[in-house]
């Protein structure tokens, strides 16, 4: 069976080098008895090439469980995989078979290995080893003949490297390693896929079907899914089942796409390429700024009343308010910007001149929640609540802007 017939049979749709790279392995280490270990990102796919491995190989007409690791309470994990015998722990009112001998003579898939407690691992690693395990509260040796397919979405040898997985295990499972690639880095698989998606979508609930202009395909294909291609199956659902615009433009897609991912983001269209930060990074940025720029002005303050309004520190020293306002989000200070003289009254015949006795530092709110609300309140106030053009005054896209408003509770 070529990689066009196992992409048919399988529902797998992509022509990207590293998808069929990895089928290829899939096939060629199906006939065999090896243990796979999977690896890639949730919502890639690991499942189904545990599948194919299963399907292509003499086991395929036996048993084939898939066994969810990290969803396991760590105190009936053993159980679970091994079985136990009546009375060998409270609650066990009889004997019960583990997943590994009624799988006998088949396939287990155990997803999210990474996630099994390390004495688990210990039992694993003998099943791989000698065929051999014992059920919970036995000591009767029990043999079985299965083969294990592994996965997990996490680095595995990281893991062993902190000494959460058993090195021994690790080598174990990992005979052949087989990488899934996560759907950034088949981005000229992305459109054909929604396609599919979409159709069958349509399909199913009886709708009009979806047509996307240049431009949201341009962002379909940029943003970098890291739900992978459960994410996209999602937004082609959504797409079909609520969308009434059925000409997909990228400014409805973005209702679909969530904003708020930080770097994993596409670049938003129509804007600078330099203006990679999300909007809320940007904002929580200003604001710390503006905080560190009073704390600068206030210690400048204290030491002219210190000095008795003595200004010769300004004069010594310009570049503290080049310094204050030297930020890319700010325009440079002018070359020559002069330092500010403070006045200073003149003092009295019968006492000295000192503020140092009746100054007091008040201290402003941190909050950065009231400082969000504020300048909303004021975007909002400033373009008489006309919230599109408050949003492109305060730099983040409009439904951004009503989604604050509502958490904020503001009128």
């Amino acid at each position: 069976m070529d990689i066009q017939d196992i992409k048919n049979r399988f529902g797998i749709i992509g022509n990207s080098p590293l998808l069929n790279r990895a089928i290829d392995i899939a096939r060629q280490v199906a006939p065999t008895d090896i243990s796979v270990l999977i690896t890639g990102e949730s919502g890639s796919g690991k499942e189904v090439f545990s599948h194919i491995i299963h399907q292509l190989s003499a086991r395929k007409h036996g048993p084939f469980i898939a066994v969810n690791c990290g969803a396991i309470p760590e105190g009936t994990i053993d159980s679970e995989l091994f079985g136990h015998e009546k009375g060998s722990f409270t609650g066990a009112h009889e004997a019960r078979k583990g997943y590994f001998e009624v799988v006998n003579g088949g396939t287990i898939f155990l997803d999210e290995v990474a996630e099994l407690p390390v004495g688990t691992q210990a039992r694993l690693l003998r099943v791989l080893e000698s065929g051999e395990y014992l059920r919970v509260g036995s000591s009767k040796v029990q043999k079985t003949d299965v083969r294990i397919i592994a996965a997990t979405n996490v680095d595995v040898y990281d893991a062993v490297k902190n000494g959460k997985f058993r090195e021994d295990l690790y080598y174990r499972l990992s005979t052949v390693p087989l990488k899934i690639p996560p759907l950034r880095e088949r981005k000229e698989d992305i459109h054909l896929i929604f396609r599919k998606f979409i159709s069958d979508f349509t399909a199913k609930y009886r709708s009009p079907s979806v047509q996307l202009d240049p431009d949201a395909q341009q962002l379909l294909t940029n943003y970098s899914w890291p739900g992978n291609v459960r994410q996209l199956k999602n937004v082609a659902e959504q797409i079909a089942v609520l969308e009434k615009d059925r000409n997909l433009t990228a400014q409805n897609l973005l209702h679909y796409i969530p904003q708020d991912q930080g770097s994993t983001l596409p670049m938003r269209i129509k804007q600078d390429a330099k203006d990679d930060f999300s909007e809320r990074d940007i904002l929580y940025k200003v604001l710390f700024d503006m905080k560190r720029d009073m704390v600068d002005l206030k210690k400048l303050v204290a030491e002219i009343i210190r000095d008795g309004g003595n200004t010769s520190a300004l004069r010594e020293n310009p570049q503290i308010f080049n310094q204050l306002y030297h930020e890319p989000e700010f325009p440079p200070a002018p070359q020559n910007l002069q330092p500010i003289l403070l006045h200073q009254p003149e003092k009295d015949k019968k006492s000295e001149f000192n503020f140092a006795p009746h100054t007091e530092e008040v201290e402003e709110s941190l909050s950065l929640i009231e400082k969000e609300s504020d300048l909303i309140k004021k975007a909002l106030k400033k373009h008489k609540g006309k919230r599109k053009l408050a949003a492109q005054e305060l730099g983040i896209s409009e439904r951004t802007l009503y989604r604050k408003i509502k958490e904020l509770n503001l009128s």
